[in-house]
């Protein structure tokens, strides 16, 4: 597919001009250069799709379960061959992603795809045995129906991939709407599970311009059709999808945004520590649910800590990838994400911050690149200790002791993901467990995860549910009680 070409809907299985023909037009963040144009859906489009989507379910559902694992290994086969074509292209002028970035999108997707495709001989039910005599119990493990998906720009192949291959393989079939920013990104997916063999009807492709983006959620939740919804993205969005929902009581899957905290105590391995950090924080420029965006130092190694750290960072290449391809980090999503977040560093400097490490300053094209910046002595008072930057940022806090660490690292409403960082494993062990968040690695990055793993939040602005191995399954199926009678059963009154 060429890169300006325009993008169309996938509607049970064809690509198809939305029905009032309505376009909107995807740029380029770093140049703030058109793309190309791509099809709006409309009310009208859901409720075609979302009845395609109901009769292929049909069908779908009764699938053989190796004839759906092979469909999913052939489409990561397929997904992962697009390195070699336009992915790198289409991503890379979509939402900046550097090199190793790409690579990290379609081949942690194609692992993804892999193993939803060993979930599938997994689904299954149990035998109960039954108090009542001459009964039999079973208690199956059935899909549910449509569902709607909805996946960010972020990192829009692997997260377009979690949204749906669950659903997919446990027998649903799904309704996609896509982020305005990336569509082309994540319509990859889309054309590797149809070059797959992915029945028509199952997997439904609907982008929407920003102005009908709403009304057609809306719709869509609501729709009685649509069982299940699952959404990824900000928990500002995340708090209206899940009020529509709460309207016809529909359960939804929530991972929202993240505020992750690194705990660095007195007795860490600095270096380690370090590396991690950074990592954590800064890949894709800091554009990650995940993302290290509080780490708060034990007071006796703090010192240390920053001499390592503004040395390390120092290190790293900034600039625009598309002039550039070596380096690390390179422009945000939009030209106003930039300006957010140094307003927010401003107000975090004026209420009494130190900034160690950055220079104020928007680059590139269209305003989108900022280099890394690392705060000192952030107070929990401050905004940007409460609010999700979604950038290149680091804010460090000072503890006087492990006790306080904790304390401070559960004083969010965010609860994604955390670290922790000491040569004592099992102290680390117990500290993961009193960090409340739905994961906490010790001694290494936040931003870790692998497709077998319960991945979400435990509430809060992170959202609920999980995504991912046997806990997906159970997002995406409802357990059904069967009980089978002998003959000539006698009932007393």
């Amino acid at each position: 597919m060429s890169l300006h070409s325009p993008l169309s809907l996938h509607i049970n299985g064809a690509e198809v001009p939305s029905t009032t023909g309505e376009t909107f037009t995807v740029f380029n963040p770093m140049t703030g250069q058109p793309l190309f144009e791509c099809a709006s859906a409309g009310v009208d489009d859901y409720a075609a799709a979302i009845g395609h989507a109901q009769k292929a379910f049909q069908s779908w559902s009764a699938t053989p379960p190796s004839i759906r694992r092979n469909i999913f290994l052939r489409a990561a086969d397929i997904l992962t061959s697009y390195l070699e074509t336009d992915a790198p292209e289409i991503l890379a002028n979509e939402v900046s992603a550097v090199k190793s970035m790409v690579r990290l999108n379609v081949l942690a997707s194609a692992a993804m795809l892999r193993e939803s495709a060993g979930l599938v001989t997994h689904i299954k039910g149990e035998i109960v045995p039954a108090d009542r005599l001459g009964t039999t119990i079973m208690v199956m493990r059935e899909a549910v129906g449509v569902v709607f998906a909805i996946s960010p720009w972020n990192m829009p192949v692997n997260l377009t991939v979690r949204a749906i291959a669950t659903p997919l393989i446990c027998g649903n079939t799904v309704i996609l709407k896509p982020s305005e920013y990336s569509p082309k990104s994540q319509h990859l997916v889309v054309r590797a599970l149809k070059e797959a063999g992915l029945p028509a009807g199952c997997l439904n492709f609907l982008p929407s311009s920003p102005g009908n983006a709403p009304t057609v959620t809306e719709f869509a939740v609501k729709h009685r059709l649509v069982r299940r919804v699952n959404f990824t993205g900000s928990d500002r969005v995340g708090k209206i999808i899940a009020g529509w929902a709460s309207t016809c009581v529909k359960q939804c899957l929530l991972e929202l945004g993240g505020k992750a905290p690194a705990l660095v105590l007195e007795d860490a391995d600095l270096d380690d520590a370090v590396e991690a950090v950074l990592f954590g924080g800064l890949a894709n420029s800091g554009q990650i649910c995940m993302s290290t965006e509080r780490v708060i130092v034990h007071s006796a190694i703090a010192d240390a800590f920053v001499e390592l750290l503004l040395r390390r960072v120092a290190q790293i290449k900034v600039g625009n990838h598309l002039e550039d391809p070596s380096v690390s980090l390179s422009g945000l999503y939009c030209a106003a994400a930039p300006k957010r977040i140094l307003d927010l560093i401003a107000s975090a400097e004026a209420s009494g911050a130190t900034l160690l490490h950055g220079d104020r300053q928007v680059s590139g094209p269209n305003g989108t690149i900022l280099q890394p910046h690392i705060l000192d002595r952030v107070a929990p008072s401050m905004a940007i200790f409460r609010e999700e930057t979604f950038g290149p940022v680091l804010c460090l806090t000072r503890a006087a002791s492990t006790a306080e660490a904790i304390d401070i690292a559960n004083d969010s409403e965010y609860t994604l993901c955390a670290s922790v960082f000491t040569r004592d494993a099992l102290a680390g062990m117990e500290i993961a467990a009193k960090v409340r968040a739905g994961s906490c690695h010790v001694n290494g990055p936040t931003v870790y995860i692998e497709p077998t793993l319960p991945n979400g939040g435990t509430g809060g602005r992170s959202g609920y549910g999980r995504f991912g191995g046997m806990a997906g399954v159970e997002e995406f199926t409802e357990k059904k009680i069967v009980s089978l009678v002998k003959p000539g059963m006698k009932y007393a009154f």
